[in-house]
């Protein structure tokens, strides 16, 4: 046998390790496309952001880089504010195959949120106001990170299952006639 396991074994190792670590949800039946639920890193202005990021593995997998890209919005010198899509170029150049998807969202995400690379931009006006006023771009991240990075942003399925259980309870307490009386006097 050779040093790598074919690509169909490593993949279903690698989703059991990404699933134990990260919510993982499935975009079609394939195991390429997928939605990694992925947290702003403790030491950044991203702190307490919470991004639904798209993990698109392509059939050269793990030959060749995974593309990845930020559904809800994130300010970063980095990253297309539109598309959402990463200029990563350490993945891409430094991609190898012993990587895997964990490395992914363990060092190479937080390193690019940690560490912009503002020389090298998708949003220009964040490497813009990065480069010449440090403090307002970390609160413009802060902004952002408040205004699409909360929990609630980043996926119906979990709300929907939370916010249903809220209003079941809701709706017993207002029929309860005695809170209301006492609610409302």
């Amino acid at each position: 046998m050779g040093s790598l396991p074919d690509s169909g074994s490593s993949l279903s190792f690698v989703f059991r390790r990404m699933m134990s670590d990260y919510k993982v949800e499935m975009i079609n039946d394939g195991m390429q496309e997928f939605y990694v639920q992925f947290h702003g890193p403790n030491d950044s202005p991203y702190h307490g952001g919470v991004w639904k990021v798209r993990v698109e593995l392509p059939d050269a997998y793990p030959y060749k880089s995974p593309s990845i890209g930020f559904i809800n919005k994130i300010y970063h010198p980095n990253v297309d504010e539109m598309s959402g899509s990463v200029c990563l170029d350490v993945i891409n150049q430094t991609w190898s195959p012993m990587f895997d998807l964990v490395n992914v969202f363990e060092v190479f995400l937080p390193q690019l949120l940690l560490y912009p690379n503002p020389s090298d931009p998708l949003n220009g006006e964040a490497a813009a106001l990065m480069m010449r006023d440090r403090p307002s771009y970390e609160q413009r991240v802060k902004e952002y990170c408040e205004k699409y990075a909360k929990p609630e942003d980043i996926g119906e399925a979990t709300e929907e299952k939370s916010s249903d259980e809220e209003m079941s309870e809701d709706e017993y307490d207002s029929s309860d006639e005695q809170v209301v009386g006492k609610a409302d006097p």
